[in-house]
């Protein structure tokens, strides 16, 4: 098969998978370094990082080949799909031709799984320490790590990759004895543990600051620094494992979720992400809805969920990571599905009444965050601006609050919202409204526009959008 053909199979079978943003990197350049690439920039838009910067990846499979036959997957053992396999020089030779027509700032490489779990994981750390070491590429490198990989492996791709990421796929056992029954959440977690220990391991060997308090964390390596320690990684392939310098996946790890393959409810699946932060600190997890794919077998649903449920997953996730919440409070036992009408902290104020109205003249910061239509930039302003004067809805506005879902819910020195209004019980009806709902049918058609192509990726059975990984002001 000539290169060009397999380009656009194991292209078109990569482009599913949601967790492939480049946020978390450290910043390099090539020209500082005289090498190939950089993680700085702008390009042709693939994904999107959680500060709003548009990255651009060359996303390929080194082949759809896969021992495993997982349901949802339509790269599974028994899809009759086309295949193909890249070898190791020729995604080198692609992802270095990519970047010098200024294509892509980085690489983004999974697999399926090829005669053993050791050797489809060897031959994606080979990519990237041929792309580091010999071609001295300094773009961003983002290596799928294989559940049963041997540890030394996976520490192997620490060295050289960017970020390093395991998916678990579905929210539990039950969902992958019922869809993947080859596979075990707690052979992902030891995977996810191996790649934690890994980055811990780094970050306590990188020396500190001279002047850093003796139990300060020692701040990030700059640009330059990481061009350079990125060649002494060259130098020290030759060397004993012991004489490298401390860098092991600076971006961390991450990790994706299929929503609506299975009957697990939205709470499920919240509770899981927020263990597999706790535990193995993620970078971030990645919400994809499962879309149906040919042949598929009658466990999967025929129909796929609205994508408008991967994005209050998302919107629940930052809750959960940048405002206090819990994913009991998000999704409670009396309503483990989030409303697909209203965004979760709305949702979540409404269920709470009793708490409002706050004056945002006078509550704490964790008040504050609670706040429908504040988000965490907004509640650093209004703290800042209220040591000055007290703050009337105009200055909310200044401030960058959305003040139609705040209004029912904040008191300032100009407005208190009437009792009845909290107390209605037509308040969600209110608050949504007819522009809200004619706005949730435009967006539900928006989301349904893009989604019809078939599934792809390694274990991957789902179409995430590009407006998933878009954050306001929540």
């Amino acid at each position: 098969m000539e290169l060009e053909q397999k380009l656009a199979v194991l292209a078109d079978a990569a482009k599913y998978d949601a967790s492939c943003a480049s946020s978390g990197s450290k910043g390099r350049k090539a020209a500082t370094a005289h090498g190939v690439g950089s993680t700085e920039g702008m390009g042709i838009c693939h994904s999107y990082t959680p500060d709003g910067r548009c990255v651009s990846l060359l996303k390929l499979l080194l082949t759809n080949y896969c021992v495993y036959d997982c349901l949802y997957c339509v790269n599974r053992r028994s899809s009759p799909v086309r295949r193909a396999r890249f070898n190791v020089d020729e995604v080198v030779r692609l992802t270095l031709d990519f970047y010098r027509r200024n294509y892509i700032e980085g690489l983004f490489l999974s697999s399926g799984i090829v005669r053993s779990s050791d050797y489809t994981m060897e031959q994606l750390v080979l990519v990237a320490k041929t792309l580091r070491v010999e071609h001295d590429f300094q773009g961003y490198i983002h290596l799928k790590t294989i559940p049963h990989a041997s540890p030394e492996l996976v520490a192997e791709a620490g060295r050289w990759a960017d970020r390093l990421s395991v998916n678990v796929e579905l929210p539990t056992q039950g969902d992958l004895d019922a869809l993947a029954p080859e596979k075990d959440h707690a052979v992902i977690r030891r995977a996810m543990a191996d790649v934690r220990t890994g980055i811990d391991a780094a970050r306590a060997a990188r020396p500190s600051a001279p002047n850093a308090a003796p139990n300060a964390a020692p701040p990030p390596p700059r640009g330059d620094d990481l061009v350079q320690l990125r060649r002494a990684h060259a130098r020290a392939a030759t060397r004993p494992a012991a004489a490298a310098p401390a860098l092991f996946a600076p971006a961390g790890q991450s990790t994706q979720l299929i929503v609506g393959a299975t009957p697990s409810s939205d709470a499920t699946i919240l509770h899981t992400a927020t263990s597999l932060y706790q535990a193995h600190k993620l970078r971030r997890v990645y919400y994809s809805a499962f879309s149906p794919i040919p042949d598929a077998p009658g466990l999967l649903p025929s129909v796929q969920p609205p994508l408008v449920r991967e994005h209050r997953l998302y919107q629940a996730d930052w809750l959960v990571r940048f405002y206090g919440f819990t994913a009991a409070e998000i999704a409670p036992p009396e309503a483990p599905n989030l409303d697909l009408q209203l965004d979760p902290k709305l949702a979540w104020a409404i269920r709470h009444r009793a708490l409002f109205p706050v004056d945002v003249n006078a509550a704490p910061r964790e008040l504050l965050l609670r706040i429908p239509g504040v988000g965490a930039k907004s509640v650093q302003r209004i703290l800042q601006a209220r040591r000055w004067r007290r703050l009337r809805m105009a200055d909310l506005a200044a401030l960058r609050v959305a003040t139609r879902r705040a209004t029912p819910f904040v008191v300032t020195a100009d407005h208190t919202p009437a009792a009845r209004l909290l107390e209605a019980e037509d308040l969600r009806g209110r608050l949504l409204g007819a522009a809200g709902r004619s706005r949730l049918r435009a967006a539900q058609q928006d989301l349904f526009a893009g989604a019809g192509a078939p599934n792809g990726g390694a274990g991957a059975g789902f179409a995430p959008s590009a407006r998933s990984v878009l954050f306001g002001e929540l």
